[in-house]
């Protein structure tokens, strides 16, 4: 059975536009999926859908099982921007969720020491041991992103939710933390959503890369990635890498000619 599944999801926000429509997609649990496609597709749809924040006009999402009706518990968030509180240190912002989690808020309060070393330990394995009482402005935006990804795994949800959390950072740091990302994965197993624009860093990170048509988005493509882990960033320079980005790119090349090509008749 699957752990997350959209069921023929469309939604139509209030303004009449039709962001997806028609979506069928079924995620095992401690799957690792990326969402590619052209911008505006509705990648980020599916994430409120999934989430509960917007509900579908059509069809319906499920999370173990029980349909999705509003906001659910049991999920973790990192986007492009860190949006760390500058007032905070780095510790206290990763220890920020455990202060309104239904979940946690109340054993935290009574003793947080299991919970500030839990937080250490997520540091320490993206390489931010020595920064717990280091503010905001004194990391660079790479070791911001990183303690991102560990605020929203401290309250070890069920599910993490990326949306383009890299994509600010230069090359270097980017690849750097798809390591970083790499070693949470693997050491917590949450089912992660990707959604990315960047297509060697799906195939890099993920288990099942789905490719979204132009809008309405649908599902029109989807590729298993058999790779081992733990991958190493030599990977990305094997030809079965390059072999599957490069065709990812020809899908999502196709659908962007097909839409110049609509165009054109219109004009």
């Amino acid at each position: 059975m699957s752990f997350i599944e959209l069921s023929n999801v469309s939604l139509r926000y209030d303004n009449g536009y039709l962001a997806v429509e028609g979506v069928n997609l079924s995620i095992a649990q401690g799957e690792f999926v990326a969402l590619v496609g052209p911008s505006g597709c509705g990648k980020s749809t599916l994430l409120r859908v999934i989430s509960g924040l917007r509900p579908p006009s059509n069809g319906a999402a499920t999370v173990h099982g029980r349909v999705v009706k509003g906001p659910i518990s049991g999920i973790g968030m990192a986007f492009q921007n860190p949006t760390l509180m500058p007032w905070r240190t780095i510790l206290q912002n990763i220890l920020l969720p455990l202060e309104v989690s239904p979940q946690h808020k109340q054993r935290y309060r009574q003793n947080p020491r299991p919970y500030i070393e839990a937080a250490r330990e997520l540091m320490a394995s993206v390489g931010l041991a020595g920064f717990e009482d280091a503010h905001v402005w004194e990391l660079s935006g790479g070791m911001q992103q990183r303690a991102s990804l560990c605020r929203a795994l401290i309250h070890q949800p069920e599910i993490l939710m990326l949306d383009e959390p890299f994509s600010a950072l230069d090359a270097f740091t980017r690849e750097e933390l798809w390591q970083a990302m790499q070693v949470l994965y693997m050491s917590r197993k949450p089912t992660v959503i990707l959604v990315t624009h960047d297509l060697r860093e799906a195939v890099y990170l993920s288990d099942t890369i789905y490719t979204m048509s132009t809008r309405p988005g649908r599902i029109a493509y989807s590729r298993r990635i058999e790779f081992p882990r733990p991958r190493g960033l030599e990977l990305t320079y094997e030809d079965a890498f390059a072999h599957i980005v490069k065709e990812l790119r020809e899908q999502i090349g196709g659908m962007r000619t097909q839409i110049s090509g609509l165009k054109g008749v219109g004009a």
